[in-house]
């Protein structure tokens, strides 16, 4: 389960859809995992919600980044490294919950015979991973995306010849070619399209009516209440929709609500792009874990809320930066860098909290009292201040020590 959050979060870095990643890597995880022990419920959910964080991971966040950075005016390597926390604390919980579950259900790894040699596949194919390390190479030196992809694609053909297995020949390269040009038709009509919701929607005056709504619901420039009701338009206006699409048409809506309430332009973007990406895990139009629970073979609604429960930090962490970019790292010109990596460690601390909290179990079985010390000391640890750190960290220890003389007890 931990190497499909990996890999189904690596892949969705990279194409940029929650449905079509658990289409395709859903197909090995899942069934993979349900032979490991794991629920159908759990198994979908899991390869949903790794897909689903995919699309605001960087360095490529689904190709989202470079739009962003356009929209903004800004570098993408500021771009990339702000959606670093985010989607860090989003894999940490989630990678913790895979663990926790598997610890409560008293599962056991893979036996090794069914493990392939790490350093025979690095050997094998290895090489493969070089268009990757140029793509992000070339941006981060300051190429644009369009000059680093065309780059990129000679060298995955190069690439393919340092080995006769991987050979790609005249057949397949035009093979590629043609994939290529018909995703990129799909894509083009997606922009159509939405060239034509976001035209509507500003023409009609829909989007500045609906910001007008929001605001005048607002007293005083609140930011959370502001962030609350953007966090419902961008769930709505992203279901069943790609990351780099969604992100597009919430962006045109609600961003400037967020702006007005006064939030930093930056925060408003990755607020908006975190819920549209995660409307693909929101019931009732929960379209990544739908796909996952036909794969599974398991209940549509069950799977749909095991996945909200997964990705839950997710829908958390983006009001703990609305109004304190410290967490945020280089969007806080007055944070240090000693003050940003403490707010991102603390954090880290507080995700482990909340999904102990919510799995039941820590080093052995939570009762409710430890649960609701860990779900007390959670929040306290998101929010980026001394005072509260310091008594997160006291109901963590607390949790901590009771359970490890409970555990040593039974043994």
């Amino acid at each position: 389960a931990k190497v499909a959050v990996i890999a189904s979060g690596l892949m969705g870095m990279i194409n940029g859809s929650a449905i079509a990643n658990v289409a395709t890597t859903g197909t090995i995880t899942i069934p993979l995992m349900k032979r490991t022990g794991y629920k159908s419920e759990f198994a979908g959910a899991v390869e949903a919600v790794a897909s689903t964080g995919g699309q605001f991971t960087p360095p490529i966040m689904g190709a989202v980044g470079f739009v962003m950075a356009e929209f903004l005016n800004l570098s993408y390597t500021y771009v990339a490294l702000a959606a670093v926390t985010p989607a860090l604390l989003y894999y940490i919980g989630l990678l913790l919950a895979v663990h926790f579950e598997a610890k409560r259900l008293g599962l056991s790894g893979m036996a090794r015979e069914n493990i392939p040699d790490a350093l025979s596949v690095i050997k094998e194919q290895g090489h493969l991973v070089l268009p990757l390390v140029s793509l992000i190479g070339l941006m981060f030196t300051g190429f644009t995306p369009l000059y680093a992809a065309v780059i990129s694609i000679f060298i995955t053909v190069a690439a393919s010849w340092l080995r006769k297995e991987t050979r790609m020949t005249g057949d397949k390269i035009i093979a590629a070619v043609i994939e290529g040009a018909r995703s990129a038709v799909s894509v083009g009509v997606c922009c159509v399209i939405i060239g034509v919701i976001i035209g509507t929607v500003t023409l009609t005056s829909m989007g500045l009516n609906m910001g007008y709504l929001i605001l005048s619901l607002l007293q005083d420039n609140h930011v959370y209440l502001a962030g609350f009701l953007v966090m419902i338009v961008s769930a709505i206006l992203g279901m069943g929709v790609p990351g780099v699409a969604a992100y597009v048409i919430v962006q045109a809506v609600a961003v400037p609500v967020l702006i007005k309430a006064g939030v930093l332009p930056l925060i408003a973007h990755m607020f908006c792009l975190i819920y549209a990406c995660l409307s693909n895990i929101t019931p009732p139009v929960a379209m990544s874990a739908y796909v996952a629970s036909g794969i599974a073979g398991s209940d549509q609604t069950k799977t749909g809320l095991m996945a909200v429960r997964l990705g839950l930090i997710g829908f958390i962490i983006p009001f703990f930066f609305l109004d304190n970019p410290v967490l945020l790292i280089g969007v806080d010109p007055a944070a240090t860098a000693v003050e940003t990596l403490w707010a991102v460690f603390s954090a880290a601390v507080g995700t482990f909290a909340l999904v102990g909290a919510l799995e039941g179990w820590i080093l052995c079985k939570c009762g409710w009292a430890e649960r609701i010390v860990l779900f007390i000391a959670s929040p306290l640890l998101l929010f980026p201040g001394t005072m509260t750190d310091f008594v997160g960290f006291a109901g963590i220890a607390a949790v901590i020590g009771f359970q490890f003389l409970q555990r040593r007890k039974e043994t």
